[in-house]
């Protein structure tokens, strides 16, 4: 399988009312989707936040045979993340940090390829939904 997340996190106020999005497709096939509300957050709490629920779902996945997976493309429209998590822009909050650990964490026990690519707001409508209806909008 050549896993493809789609990511997404927001904030009202933020920080104020937070709720993650995600979903997990195989090619064009859709595996899982998933939305929360996750309580009072920055936006980019909530979009590490999202990704970190989504590669331990994965993780999970593989760890109970489900799934066989070979490679992980994320995709998220948090530009900050994204240029975070491959390298480009340093990270100067201790809780991202924090998160960032994580995420790379997860990445190493899944043990694949896997890559982060940023796309814009409109090209990531799906998680961003999910997002929106956890919030309640």
């Amino acid at each position: 399988m050549h896993l493809t997340i789609n990511t997404d996190g927001g904030s009202l106020n933020n920080p104020g009312k937070a709720a993650i999005g995600f979903l997990i497709r195989n090619s064009d096939e859709l595996l899982f989707s998933y939305g929360e509300s996750i309580g009072i957050a920055s936006n980019n709490v909530a979009e590490y936040t999202a990704l970190i629920k989504a590669l331990s779902y994965v993780l999970n996945m593989i760890s109970n045979k489900s799934w066989a997976v070979e490679s992980i493309k994320c995709i998220a429209d948090s530009e900050l993340m994204v240029k975070q998590l491959n390298g480009i822009y340093k990270i100067k909050n201790e809780d991202l940090r924090i998160l960032h650990n994580k995420i790379k964490e997860l990445i190493n026990q899944i043990g694949v390829p896997s890559t982060f690519n940023h796309v814009l707001r409109d090209k990531n409508a799906d998680a961003d939904l999910l997002v929106k209806k956890a919030l309640g909008k």
